[in-house]
Formats: structure tokens, sequence, C-alpha cells
């Protein structure tokens, strides 16, 4: 292959004998032609790919630049009614457009999509034919310097975007039909075809394209793969600095995102002594033989988990008797997306990823959807295993990914997210979800195919995304660095009006608990909880019931008490349904339509069902002496609404009456019932219980309050406000509604339990839970922007400062409001500006990759000073110069955005 590369000694036309400068890569044997000849030949073979030889090698050119003529009509011969010329000046100013008219004068002269690294070639439309008649008045004008297909004729010259032949539509109608291909990925097709920079991936041309027949060795494991061209590579396009602690130590870190891909399954083959391996281990799949020995030697143990319980892998192996491999799992650059070493066990794929390319790199950071149970124990696994091995300077960073770190609890957050790892920039280690898209496309043609067949398909899918991305990394990070830049300057801004506002002292103690949290968090996760709200809670209604429960149990002799307080905390659960079903049935109207009457139909059926079990139980902790129609009657709630009151009195006298309306039912619990018969049927041991409950509950309600106030002032500041259409105004609005709707229902139900406490007589808490107005459950500043001027405590309602031990009014609540406001704005000022540092060295490394290929293919020009055959010669000075155009396509575009961008070796 590489000798076809160059001509032979002669360099002679095979059909006159002439100057053969001209090669068809798609006449049989490639054979050379001068231009003449080459222009005669492939007049009826118009779609021949047609190289040059330019001295050094075969450059791609086009049959426009040797003047073939293609005429449709009168059997491919130019028309004998008209003689006219015309001029290629390849000139692409500015064209000027008028319709096109049909006319019997007219030459008509389409030049066929030429894409940017793709061929093209002139056709002539003859007069008077059909093809003339059926482009008349159907021809797009393109923008300037974008001519694609060129249409002259008297009244003018006009441009296409595309012409496609019935033979490339049939094929595509092929494709269609028998494999499911859509326009897009058609398209995609046409561009890889058309491409003279994209590796062919044959296997044997892979050895080529990467240079291994020029080094005359084989490749080691991976070394087929397409290497991220922005991370850090040591030697290749970064030198990494000898002080490993200085401020800027962090931009050498390996950033890699795990995930698994439970779609790629694959069928146990049929006759596996017939397969035949290729690259086996050469691309990103692991080698079979190792693996599959480390599996024999690992450990499968199962650890408890201490987070949400994550069962992603035993789902996917419930069908393993079936399967050869349930999926497959690796690693990916987390910042850029392109793939690295995978297989299906993690330890052995991160392993791999870690040891490639890293010589002098001492910080790596992981994101994983569960690191906050793999990474507990890594290097125990690693240190166990034979076939595993980490860099012992390499210093691993566990995090989770922005999108699952919300199925995690709460503490995970701010232990794994990126947002508050030094040197993670802004990053969200999601991006191996999108790489998993392509693959999930093949992924049911390759379930049934040989090991080996399905492993190169899959070698060949990554391949091919990260040869995208790597000649595409010019524009990608172009448009990082201008989102850096407006990152910046916004979130500084929104900094430092925080910072000005705020106490210096206070300042001074929340940087330096930040500093300890930042200096702890690798061997105590715990410390970045600083960053949330550390305060501990009141007590929810659930904590109560536990305690309560638990002082049952230690009771002996009071068997009728056992498990009174879940019986009540379930009738106060009941109560809550039933003010969420009548705001439910208030809000549709009085003309419901009857998917919303079925819809509440359903609700009060349900709500019915929990009345019913819960009164069956009445009689165990009331007793024998209760009627349960004894002084009760229907349940009236008072609605918190933002309308005037004589419009929601309206409403009320128009809403139906049915005859089953559980909503209103009261149900038999002690604070419906007069105190006085709670002491005649000797319920007070309840009654204290119920009391304690509904401490819980107001406490429950009131921080549902906080929260949702919260993000209601978020959103009039964020959302409602820079609302410039009516279409972002009304989103926006929405928004705000559906938070005010469980602001209302949280009020309703604090309205609700205040009134129960004044029926069980708890005097001594009314002072503490006061009643609520209608003023305070409106979104201000003071909470959108605590730390303005003038606006800390002074506008804020009494529950915004409820002491939580319960035995005094203070600011505690909004002080650790303040502070985790503080610290996360910080947080994120410091991850945009390490994102601009960072891309402006992806930047440099970038050129430096690009450049590094050209120099390694240049130096291919000779081994050990003796210069290399004449066909592995010219490839070598081809890839070269496809990797320089490449550095300098990206060099133009950085310097267009960052101005103060420059590389020494371009």
């Amino acid at each position: 292959m590489l000798q076809r590369e160059a001509p032979p000694p002669d360099r002679v036309c095979s059909l006159c004998g002439g100057d053969g400068a001209q090669q068809c890569h798609d006449c049989h044997a490639r054979p050379l032609f001068c231009t003449k000849c080459c222009r005669t030949e492939h007049a009826l073979r118009p779609f021949h790919w047609i190289s040059q030889w330019n001295g050094d090698f075969f450059e791609r050119t086009t049959l426009t630049k040797l003047g073939v003529e293609i005429h449709t009509g009168h059997g491919g011969k130019p028309c004998p009614h008209h003689d006219w010329e015309w001029e290629d000046t390849d000139d692409e100013g500015h064209i000027p457009a008028s319709t096109y008219e049909h006319s019997q004068s007219a030459g008509v002269l389409p030049e066929l999509l030429e894409d940017d690294d793709a061929g093209g070639l002139d056709v002539f439309i003859e007069p008077g034919s059909v093809a003339a008649e059926a482009a008349a008045g159907h021809f797009r004008v393109l923008p300037e310097g974008k001519t694609k297909i060129t249409v002259v004729d008297t009244s003018g010259v006009h441009t296409m975007m595309t012409v496609f032949t019935f033979a490339l539509l049939d094929d595509f109608i092929l494709d269609n039909l028998e494999c499911g291909t859509s326009a897009m990925n058609y398209c995609s097709k046409l561009k890889h075809i058309t491409s003279s920079v994209f590796p062919h991936l044959v296997p044997l041309k892979l050895l080529k394209w990467n240079g291994f027949c020029h080094d005359k060795r084989d490749p080691k494991d991976g070394e087929l793969a397409l290497f991220c061209p922005a991370c850090p590579q040591p030697g290749i396009n970064v030198v990494v600095p000898a002080d490993d602690g200085g401020p800027t130590s962090w931009l050498y870190t390996r950033s890699l995102v795990m995930d698994g891909n439970f779609k790629a399954e694959h069928l146990h083959p049929t006759n596996p002594e017939d397969e035949v391996w290729l690259t086996d281990g050469k691309c990103f799949m692991a080698t079979r033989a190792r693996y599959h020995a480390h599996l024999a030697m690992a450990k499968d143990s199962t650890q408890r988990s201490e987070c949400n319980n994550h069962r992603a892998v035993n789902q996917a192996n419930a069908s393993r008797h079936k399967l050869e491999a349930t999926g497959i799992g690796g690693c990916a650059c987390a910042r850029h997306g392109l793939s690295k070493r995978r297989k299906m066990n993690m330890d052995y794929a991160l392993c791999n990823a870690l040891v490639h390319n890293t010589d002098g790199l001492r910080r790596a950071l992981t994101f994983y959807d569960v690191n906050c149970q793999y990474n507990k124990h890594l290097l125990r696994r690693v240190d166990e295993s034979p076939h595993l091995s980490i860099p012992p300077e390499m210093n691993i960073i566990p995090g989770i990914g922005l999108w699952h770190v919300h199925g995690h609890q709460d503490k995970c957050f701010v232990q794994f997210a990126s947002n508050f790892i030094p040197g993670a920039a802004r990053i969200d280690g999601e991006i191996m979800e999108t790489l998993w898209a392509p693959l999930n496309i093949i992924s049911p043609s390759a379930r049934g195919m040989s090991t080996p067949h399905r492993q190169e398909c899959l070698d060949y899918q990554m391949n091919d995304c990260n040869f995208m991305k790597m000649i595409r990394m010019g524009l990608f990070l172009s448009r990082k660095y201008k989102e850096a830049k407006k990152g910046v300057q916004e979130s500084s801004e929104a900094f430092e009006k925080l910072n000005d506002a705020a106490d210096p002292d206070i300042i001074e103690q929340w940087e330096a608990e930040e500093k300890a949290a930042q200096d702890s968090r690798m061997t105590d996760p715990a410390a970045m909880d600083v960053y949330d709200v550390r305060l501990r809670k009141a007590r929810s209604r659930k904590e109560v019931e536990i305690d309560l429960l638990r002082a049952s149990v230690s009771r002996t002799g009071e068997r009728r008490q056992l498990g009174a307080a879940t019986w009540l905390a379930s009738g106060i659960t009941i109560e809550e349904m039933q003010i969420a079903l009548a705001m439910d049935i208030r809000r549709i109207g009085r003309h419901p339509t009857e998917t919303q009457t079925l819809e509440i139909g359903r609700h009060r059926v349900r709500l019915q069902h929990s009345i019913d079990e819960f009164i069956t139980g009445a009689t165990r902790y009331l007793g024998e002496e209760f009627d349960e129609d004894n002084g009760i009657s229907d349940m009236v709630v008072d609605f918190y609404e933002d309308g005037p009151d004589d419009e929601t009195r309206d409403h009320d006298r128009h809403v139906p009456r049915d005859l089953f309306r559980p909503e209103t039912a009261v149900i038999p619990l002690p604070s419906n019932l007069e105190l006085d018969r709670c002491k005649e049927l000797g319920l007070m041991g309840l009654v204290a219980q119920e009391i304690t409950l509904r401490e819980g509950q107001a406490n429950d309600m009131l921080h549902g309050i906080r929260v949702h106030l919260a993000d209601k002032a978020v959103l009039f500041r964020t959302t409602v406000r820079p609302a410039r259409s009516q279409v972002t105004t009304t989103r926006a609005w929405v928004q705000v509604h559906s938070v005010e709707r469980v602001i209302n229902l949280n009020s309703t139900i604090y309205k609700k339990c205040r009134s129960q406490m004044a029926n069980l007589g708890a005097d001594h808490l009314l002072g503490k839970y006061r009643e609520l107005e209608k003023g305070d459950l409106k979104a201000t500043s003071a909470v959108a922007d605590p730390n303005a001027r003038g606006q800390r405590n002074s506008t804020l309602p009494w529950f915004w400062s409820l002491d939580v031990r319960g035995d005094s009014v203070g600011n505690d609540w909004m002080n650790e409001f303040y502070r985790v406001h503080w610290l996360r704005t910080k947080a994120l000022r410091d991850r945009w500006a390490e994102e601009l540092l960072l891309v402006e060295h992806e930047m440099s490394w970038t050129v430096n990759f690009l450049v590094h290929k050209a120099e390694t293919w240049h130096a291919r020009m000779s081994r050990n000073g003796t210069p290399v055959d004449e066909g592995p010669r010219c490839y070598a000075i081809r890839q070269a110069r496809m990797y320089r155009q490449l550095a300098g396509d990206a060099h133009s575009r950085f310097i267009t955005v960052n101005p103060t961008f420059g590389h020494h070796n371009l």
C-alpha cells in the first residue's frame, strides 16, 4: 500500500505515454494519465477521485481544474447547435443573482458539491433538456464566499446549494429500506466518503495511518487509538514543570469520566475456536487474554452502600446466562469527550487509562456515577491484583457527574460535585452519555457478531468519534474560550457584590473554613459540608414519631399506647392529603374537564381508603367508649390565596357540592375532639403525643416555606426580570406559579396545624409558632440577595430567624444562608477562572499535539539517516502536511478569539 503512494519511476500516461501527472483512485489499478487523457477518459466518469502529482506526493484535485465538461444530452457530446465559451476564474466574490430563465441560447454550468476537503466537478446541463427545465426557478443563492454550485446564464450568474444524482438518491433509498439509515446519517456518510484526511479504518490501513509500516514494528496495546489532542501528554504536547506544588500545578491533570453501557450486549459466540483476531487490544478494547486473567483473579465482593442503592449493574446481570457480555464500560476524556481504554470491569479500564501517556502527571480527576462508594477501596483492589496498577505518584480525586449526583444523598453533592473541586474548572462529568449515543445505534447489529468482529466495529466507532473531535478541536476550544470569558465576568461581578456587602471579619472566617475544608477533603470528605447548611434542623415529624415509638416500646404495662404515634402520624398525613385535594379541586374551577374530574375521583377513592383504615384503628387507641360521630363535624380549611377575599368567597359559592367528599371529613384525632372529652376518655397521653407531632409538622412546613420562598425570589431575579420576550416571560411565570402553589399548600397546612395546637391546649407553643400573614409569604430581595446593604434582617418575617433549639429567636438560620451563599458564589467564580486559564493552555496543547504529529511524520521520511523508499516518503510528506494544516487552522481560530495567543512552532 505504501509503494502505491509514489508514482512509478518513469511516471508516464497509461494511454499516450505522456507525462503521467494525474492518478485516478477509482479506475482499476489506479492508472496514471496525462491531463488531456484524464479529461477525455473521465468525461463520462464524473464521480471518480483524481489526485495530481505535486512533486512530493499525489495531492487531491478535482475534475473541475482539469477542464472536464459533462454534457447530459446528445450522448455525452457537446450540443451541436450552440457554440459558446466560459472561463473558470475561481472568483468567489459577490455573484449577481437573478431568476433563472430558460433560454434557447443560454449555457448552464453547475459545479457539483465541492466541500472544504472534498473533490468537485463541473457539469453542463444542456439548454432545453429535462434537467434544465426541472432546475428552473429552484436554485438558492448562497452568502458571499460560499459558492458551491454555479449556473451561468445570459441573465447572470446564479448559485445553488447542492445537486444530487439519481444514482445517489437511489442509494440512499436502498440504505434507508435495508439499514434504516436516516438522511442525517447518510449525509455524514457522504462527508466521510468525500473527506481527503479521514483514516480508512481497515486494520491494515490503521497500521499504515499510524505509521507502523514506516517504523517496522508491531503496535503495542492501545497504540492504534487516537488520543485527545487537548489533554496534557508529557513528551508530546506539554512539558510538566518541576514545581509540583505551584499555584498552577492543577493544570496538569488527567481528567477522566467512567461509565457503563448495558445496551452493548454480546451473545456467546457459536464457534469461538474459529475466531480470528486482527487488532486485539491494539485500539480501545482491552486485550482479551490479559483481561480474562484479571477477571479470573478479581474478587467480586459485595460492598454495602452507605448512599442510595444504585442497582444498574445488578439489573443488567439478571440475564447474564444468555450473554457473553452484558455491556461495555470504560473511560473517556472528561473535558473533550475522546474515548480511552474500555472494558467491562471499571478497575481494569481506569488503570489502563491512567498509565497511558501520563509520565510526570501526578493528579487525576475521575468522574463516576457511584464514585462515593467505588473510590473507597479502589487502591486496596489495585494492590491485591497483579494485573492492575496505578502510577505511585498519582493522586486520584473522585467526583460525580452533576446530573447523577442529585440521585445520591444530599451530602454527596458538596463532597463530590465538580462545583466544589479545585482545579476541576467548568466540567459536568456527564460527557460519556453523549459518547454512548452512536454506539447504541450499532449495538443491536453487533450483538450477534463474532467477538473479534464486534471488537473491531466498536474500535472503529471510537476512532471515528475521536478523529472528528480532533479535527474540530479548534472550533470547540474557541467556543469554550468565549464562554469562559463571559462566565468569568458574570461570576466575578456577582461575587464582588456579595463580598463588598459582607463584614470583613466574617469573610476572613469563611475563607479560613473554606481552606480547611479543601485541605481535608481527600482524607475527610465530610469536611466539605461547609458548603451546605450545617445547623441542626428543627425536629421533623418523622424524627418525632421515631422518638415516640422508642419511648412507647421502653414503657411496660401500657400496651394500649404501643403504635399510637404511628397511628396519630397517619392521621396527620391524611389531614394533609385532604388539604392538598381540596386545593386541587379549588384550582380546577367550576368547569373541570373529564380528565380532571376522573383524576379527582381517583384521588377521593384513595383518600377514603386511607380514612377507613385510620378509623378502623381508632377504637384501639380511643377506647370502646368513643363514638366516632360524637362531636365531629365537617372539616373547614382556610386557604392562603393571593387574590382578594371577595373573589375567593365568590368562587367557593360556585364549587360543585358532591355527595362523596372525603376531603371534608373530620377524622377522630384528639385535636378534633374537645379537650374535655379527651379527659373523659383518658386520652391525655395521646394529646401529649399529638402536640409533639404537631410541633414537628410545623417545623417541616416552615422549613418548606423558607426554601420555596428563596426559590421564588431567585426565580424573580434570574428568570422573570431578565426575560425579554413573551415566550421567556410566560415560561418564567409558569415556574413562579408552580413554586407559589407549593408555598400556599405549606402555608395552609401550617395554619391548620396551628389551629389544631390551639385545640389541644398547647398555648405555650403558639407564642413560638406565630400566625402567618399574607405579607410574610412574599418573596423579597433580602432572600434573593441577602448580603445587599441595608437588608440584613429588617425585611425578613419572623420564621426566617426562628432558632432551631426552639427557646429563643436569633439570626442563626440567616447567618447560615449568607455563609453558604457566599461560599458557593466564590466557588463558581473560582471554577470559571480555572476554566479560562485551562482553555488557554488547552489551545497550546492542541497545537503542540498536531505539530508533534506533523514532526513525527516528517521524521519518518528517513530511517537512521537513510531515506526511505519513495512510496513511504510520499505518504509521510502527505500526512505531515495534513497535520500542519490542522495545526494552522486551529492556530488561526485561536488567534481570532484570543489575540494574545501565540505559538512559536507556526
